[in-house]
């Protein structure tokens, strides 16, 4: 059994996406004598890999503690859309003449490989992104899958400062079929792409939130 580690590493140089455009802060409390230490963070719950749920774009939508962990874990397949360009617009052809069989409940991956190449590099890393149309959402969110991962920035609205809640558009869609939407992930050119395999995405348990950080894996044969 091999663990691939699929998460962005984090720190006092992430920077949350640019609606909010904020750094994660972290103190270090000592105490003395000998070596002691506690550190405090202070962060958005979308800076990094991460999930999303429905609270994230409606009142009453679902937070963290209520979303089971078999939701956002289990056999997975990847699309693998490499070589893609800079501030691509995912097409549903692109995904339809990538993608391997998917069967209802399974996990999908997209892989772009934005991640590997930007992913510290403020704000490239959000504006430059490929992103996802609104009907390649929906060709997503129509293959059953329970759980979708993007290692890039999906939304196109969200690379402005300012935009309009009805601008969400692929979070709107994926979260209203019933999917889990997964962000930044990372080095998925390290799964298969010809075969499925497991995969799992252990998020914080964060009562009312609207998202979460998560640690996202693959675990192979």
């Amino acid at each position: 059994m091999k663990i691939v580690d699929l998460t962005v590493p984090i720190g006092r140089d992430t920077y949350s996406p640019p609606s909010v455009n904020q750094p994660i802060r972290i103190e270090e409390h000592h105490k003395e004598p000998g070596f002691w230490m506690v550190s405090e963070i202070t962060m958005m719950l979308h800076a990094g890999s991460h999930v999303d749920f429905t609270k994230h774009y409606s009142a009453d939508g679902e937070t963290a503690e209520h979303v089971l962990l078999d939701r956002t874990c289990g056999e997975a397949v990847l699309i693998d859309l490499t070589p893609i360009e800079p501030d691509h617009d995912i097409t549903p052809e692109d995904l339809a003449a990538a993608a391997p069989e998917i069967r209802p409940g399974d996990v999908v991956l997209v892989r772009t490989g934005w991640s590997d190449v930007a992913w510290g590099d403020f704000p490239r890393y959000y504006v430059g992104s490929p992103a996802c149309t609104p009907e390649a959402a929906r060709w997503l969110a129509g293959t059953g899958a329970k759980a979708i991962g993007f290692d890039c920035f999906p939304e196109r609205a969200a690379k402005r400062q300012s935009y309009l809640p009805s601008e969400f558009v692929v979070h709107e869609i994926i979260g209203d079929s019933g999917a889990i939407l997964m962000q930044t992930l990372t080095n998925l050119g390290a799964v298969p792409a010809d075969e499925r395999f497991m995969f799992c995405a252990a998020f914080l348990k964060v009562s009312g939130g609207e998202g979460a950080p998560a640690r996202f894996f693959a675990i192979l044969d």
